[in-house]
């Protein structure tokens, strides 16, 4: 599969915990983030071309609110190497300028390594 993706992530060392805020259940946790695009491990399938409005937990290394939210559009959902879990990918349909920066905050902060594509 073709790479479709236009701004490099980051794998983190510490995963924020990710919500919809429509049920206020937790929907997994980051695994990487970009300003156009985030990646959530978590129990469920989430079908693809769901679109959503997320809360993710924010630490004070990375801002000084509690939380930060957008609206995102599932683009794909794959299982995960351990069972019971899915790795889905979320592009950001909205994002604040200031959220923005708390991005390149985290991955500055936790970010250890490229999400780089296997070909």
């Amino acid at each position: 599969m073709k790479e479709k993706r236009k701004t490099q992530r980051r794998y983190l060392l510490y995963y924020m915990r990710i919500y919809d805020t429509a049920t206020r259940k937790q929907i997994g946790n980051l695994v990487d983030i970009s300003s156009g695009g985030v990646m959530v491990i978590g129990e469920h399938l989430i079908p693809e071309g769901r679109t959503t409005h997320l809360r993710m937990e924010l630490t004070h290394d990375v801002a000084k609110k509690p939380f930060m939210e957008f609206s995102a559009r599932s683009k794909w959902c794959n299982p995960y190497i351990t069972p019971n879990l899915f790795n889905t990918g979320f592009e950001i349909l909205d994002l604040a300028p200031e959220d923005a920066e708390i991005i390149q905050r985290i991955n500055t902060v936790f970010g250890f390594h490229d999400n780089t594509p296997v070909n």
